[in-house]
């Protein structure tokens, strides 16, 4: 988990009652009705948390919802290789950009098209390296996570909006 962001602004993350563990938490706000809009609009939240179902006033434990974390980060990783990705770059090494531009079209394509995922080759389950061949040449393919600046990790790789993903791919031989 990011040491940089608190729990609770995770994506996936939620509340539970501290003290018998149900998801209903609640906070009472006020709400004050706007000529501009037409509708009520949230004025103020309060400080304390309650639990609806057992009805006592305590402060919530925030839990992670790790497997919805590890497939929205696969979506955003397929999403990347599928050319449909925000806050993101592609890079090519040097090698891989010598081998000219047809065996570059047909190794972009190869990464589009990789689903070879298994628990062997994708142990985190984020589809975030590949390993393929094209015209005989062994090459790799690697997604990273970057705060927004590029100046360090991303304080969580699920969140698009906090992430700019950077998929690198460069022949084997170059590793």
């Amino acid at each position: 988990m990011p040491k940089d962001i608190d729990v609770c602004d995770l994506v996936g993350a939620y509340p539970v009652c501290g003290l018998c563990g149900a998801r209903n938490v609640v906070r009472d706000a006020w709400a004050e009705w706007s000529m501009a809009s037409g509708d009520w609009v949230l004025k103020t939240v309060f400080d304390d948390f309650a639990c609806d179902k057992c009805g006592e006033v305590n402060e919530p434990v925030w839990k992670v919802d790790k497997d919805f974390r590890k497939k929205r980060i696969c979506r955003l990783n397929d999403a990347l290789r599928q050319g449909q990705a925000t806050n993101a770059t592609v890079v090519v090494t040097a090698g891989l950009k010598a081998m000219g531009d047809a065996f570059l079209a047909r190794t972009s394509q190869s990464v589009r098209d990789y689903q070879s995922f298994t628990e062997d080759n994708d142990p985190h389950g984020e589809h975030d390296f590949g390993a393929i061949t094209v015209e005989d040449q062994k090459i790799f393919w690697k997604i990273d996570y970057f705060d927004l600046k590029l100046e360090m990790h991303s304080p969580d790789a699920a969140n698009p909006v906090l992430t700019h993903r950077v998929l690198t791919i460069m022949l084997a031989s170059e590793y």
